[in-house]
């Protein structure tokens, strides 16, 4: 039976899975704003642009997602530039984000046929209008089901923000941790509490693959 204490424990880690739920929105949306024009500049195959955006994939994919929420965090204070928690780890998982969502998205554009260009450009569509028109609605069949695969990653990433001082459900759970020592109880519940935001978003990207991948045969 569960104590008042337990109760308490439950309402506070409840208080801080609001933040990683909002966290993970923002760096999902921030990516995804990212990611649009990154895509565009690969897609004109100039070389300076594909070989600019090539190196900022490398960076951000290249690196430890810590190593980029301590640059975030304690290295813009280096130019004197102060920055919270929430911010800095708002920035980092936006440009960790779009690193992979990036490759996704140019892979689901990359999976069309080439012929789809060559038939809009003897049609007289633009590049815009091919683009919008015909390739990017069937890119995102493709996209949707690894797309939401990854926010499942997002959302595990947001567990590193407690390094900085971000007080999300991992942080709260040390914090409780502390206070309780009771850390079997604590954790537990904090690992529960990524499963349940987890695991329906793995189901559905599992259904969506299934489905997407059924509607193409």
């Amino acid at each position: 039976m569960m104590t008042f204490t337990d109760w308490d424990i439950v309402r506070n880690l409840l208080l801080a899975a609001r933040w990683t739920i909002l966290l993970s929105l923002v760096a999902f949306l921030g990516g995804t704003l990212v990611t649009l024009p990154l895509i565009l500049m690969r897609l004109t195959h100039r070389r300076w642009l594909v070989n600019l955006v090539r190196v900022y994939v490398e960076v951000f994919q290249g690196t430890p997602l810590l190593m980029q929420l301590f640059l975030a965090f304690f290295g813009l204070g280096l130019f004197g530039i102060n920055v919270s928690p929430w911010t800095a780890a708002a920035c980092a998982l936006t440009f960790y984000a779009s690193a992979y969502l990036l490759d996704i998205w140019s892979g689901s554009i990359a999976a069309l046929p080439k012929g789809q260009w060559e038939a809009c450009r003897c049609l007289g569509l633009s590049f815009g209008q091919t683009l919008w028109r015909v390739i990017a609605p069937q890119a995102m069949r493709i996209a949707i089901a690894p797309t939401v695969g990854f926010l499942v990653q997002v959302i595990k990433g947001t567990a590193l923000a407690s390094i900085i001082g971000f007080v999300e459900l991992t942080k709260a759970g040390t914090m409780l941790n502390n206070v309780t020592y009771e850390p079997f109880k604590v954790f537990g519940l904090v690992a529960f509490g990524y499963f349940l935001m987890c695991y329906p978003l793995s189901l559905y990207s599992h259904y969506l693959e299934r489905t997407l991948s059924g509607d193409r045969k």
